[in-house]
């Protein structure tokens, strides 16, 4: 029996009796109460189990196959290799590729063998996870809705007369039924943040490029995005740590790194649609579910400022109104070409409706499309992030076939402008609706501000809802990291991009750390600019010869019993030492390896990393 850390259950309420969250995860395979054979095997059974009821799955891995995987681990783990993502079950949308597997964009006639792995998931099982298979999903990558597939509509994990949203429909369901970790879907139009909404889970967008598109079938190649679906914000940022990063191979992928927000603690200003601007389509319990969540952002501290929402939902209907469908014919014109009657037919009407754009039309729609950009500039002025329903309703799955475009449609009209813009969003669940469907709300903020995002919406998910897909399990730090647990914690000095507002601050709050106080080093150390690192890092460095300078840090409590989780994020250079702060205390702190400082730029001047950053950086 798995101990109350894991939350053990009856067998009889799930296949197996553990959370595969990561936190859980971690702390099960730590304490050697798990292993990955063990996961690969219960995941295996729950994933048969389900497939009755449910299409989540297009394709499983051979079980011979993940069984030696998971073996390969064990025996990696031994050997004492670092893997960030050890033994972590996850899946695949079937629109990205894993060399030797096929690859059908839920079109068994387009399908085809891959050669090559998609540099997302060549990434994620280097760090140790296990590819359960590949995921369900609209065709082509084309809706929001889940039921446009030949492989079977998926259904809503609460009420199987609803839809689970889409595209990547097969990865929300996959994650809410607690077959995987977490899962990769793409997000062009909401593929990705809908389905997270529908199935209770978070839906990670982030900024367009910063993780590789490269082995993925194109939906709009110049506005797809990766995106990350899983149990926590914590777990999606962990995810997203080891898939992120420029790649040579993709024309679009892009070098930029996380930007810092100063405002990420307090004061942060969250930009609402005025009432004539939100739309739920007459669905009043949505309305309820929405307000709800507003209050709960306002009791973290967050202030609401009313923006005209029009120059958003104007971008948002040029996605399906204008050109970009073109890009949509482009992506599968040969086999478009040669081979329409297989595709299915709302699918069909919707991509060919590409080819009747001019280069005429699409560069009007530039033009339109620069103008909104700066009408949608200035709300930007008055708030820090923009916080909209996922989805303004959900349907059954007969209303979809009744209307299969217009209600889709419908599901866009908070999602659809989001890549246009190059914005960043995440889809957080919130509590449930008055007729025990989920709600869920998405936060979104000007590209490269994802730590900002992650921040707030780990906050909101934590005050707002505790449940974690449709599992019996609740989020990890309702019993496990909470101060009232007993837990005293343990003080860390933070010197760089751990600070509160800076982009990695995230793995801090999402494990429960608290901000203790603003304090100094002793004048003992130096502060380096570390090189060839993403996001920009410092090392702190004890001085020689009485050279040393006064360095601000700042203290956090960091929950005992998540401070080994913690430090296994920490990557070299970097390490975890003890530091001298001004008043003579001795706390644990971020040092830095001396090879790594060897030729750095020397910073010390700024007093400290803020003031580097905001002097240099910004």
């Amino acid at each position: 029996m798995l101990n109350t850390a894991l939350y053990a259950i009856h067998l009889s309420a799930m296949p197996f009796s553990y959370s595969l969250d990561l936190t859980r995860l971690s702390a099960a395979y730590q304490s050697h109460q798990l292993t990955p054979s063990i996961v690969v095997r219960d995941v295996l059974a729950q994933v048969n189990d389900s497939s009755r009821t449910n299409p989540a799955w297009i394709y499983v891995m051979p079980r011979e196959a993940l069984v030696w995987r998971a073996a390969e681990l064990e025996q990696r783990r031994a050997r004492g290799e670092h893997l960030p993502l050890y033994g972590v079950p996850f899946a695949v949308k079937d629109n990205i590729d894993i060399a030797g597997h096929p690859t059908t964009a839920a079109c068994p006639a387009y399908s085809y063998v891959a050669t090559q792995t998609a540099h997302a998931v060549r990434r994620l099982e280097e760090a140790g996870a296990l590819c359960i298979g590949k995921t369900n999903m609209d065709q082509f990558a084309t809706g929001l809705v889940g039921t446009r597939s030949p492989y079977g509509a998926c259904v809503n994990p609460f009420d199987a007369r609803y839809i689970s949203g889409g595209s990547s429909s097969g990865s929300a369901v996959a994650v809410a039924l607690g077959h995987v970790s977490f899962a990769l879907g793409t997000d062009t139009a909401g593929s990705g943040r809908v389905p997270a909404g529908y199935c209770n889970v978070v839906g990670l967008k982030p900024t367009r490029g910063l993780i590789s598109m490269h082995g993925v079938v194109p939906a709009c190649r110049t506005l797809d995005c990766m995106s990350i679906l899983a149990l926590t914000v914590r777990d999606a940022r962990s995810v997203y740590d080891v898939v992120a990063g420029y790649d040579e191979n993709d024309p679009y992928s892009r070098p930029d790194t996380i930007k810092p927000s100063s405002r990420a603690h307090a004061g942060i200003r969250c930009g609402v649609p005025r009432p004539t601007d939100l739309e739920f389509f007459n669905d009043k319990t949505a309305q309820l579910a929405f307000d709800r969540a507003l209050r709960t952002l306002q009791s973290l501290g967050a202030e609401l400022v009313e923006i005209d929402y029009a120059p958003f939902a104007e971008t948002a209907r040029l996605l399906y109104d204008g050109p970009w469908l073109s890009e949509r014919l482009a992506a599968i014109k040969p086999f478009f070409e040669t081979s329409s009657s297989e595709i299915d037919p709302i699918v069909r009407e919707i991509i060919s409706a590409g080819a009747k754009f001019t280069a005429t039309d699409a560069f009007e729609a530039q033009y339109h499309l620069q103008a909104l950009k700066g009408r949608c500039a200035r709300e930007w002025r008055r708030m820090d992030i923009l916080v909209l329903p996922t989805a303004g309703t959900i349907y059954r799955i007969e209303e979809i076939a009744a209307d299969p475009i217009g209600r889709n449609a419908n599901l866009g009209y908070y999602t659809n402008f989001v890549n246009l813009l190059d914005l960043a969003a995440i889809a957080v669940p919130a509590a449930f609706r008055e007729d025990r469907l989920p709600f869920g709300i998405a936060l979104i903020a000007p590209a490269l501000h994802d730590g900002t995002l992650a921040h707030w919406g780990s906050r909101f998910h934590h005050a707002a809802a505790n449940k974690l897909g449709a599992t019996p399990f609740l989020l990890p730090d309702a019993d496990e990291i909470a101060d009232g647990n007993g837990d005293s914690g343990i003080t860390l000095a933070v010197v760089g991009v751990h600070l509160s507002g800076m982009p990695l601050n995230w793995q801090l709050t999402s494990r429960g750390a608290r901000l203790l106080e603003a304090s100094a080093t002793a004048p003992q150390y130096r502060l380096y600019a570390l090189p060839d690192t993403n996001p920009p890092k410092p090392g702190l460095a004890r001085a020689l010869n009485g050279s040393g300078a006064t360095i601000e840090v700042e203290l956090w409590s960091v929950p005992a019993r998540m401070f080994g989780a913690f430090l296994a994020d920490v990557p070299p250079p970097l390490a975890i030492g003890t530091v001298t702060l001004a008043d003579g205390r001795q706390v644990k702190g971020f040092v830095c390896e001396g090879y790594a400082v060897t030729g750095a730029r020397d910073i010390s001047s700024f007093g400290g990393w803020r003031s580097f950053v905001n002097t240099e950086l910004m």
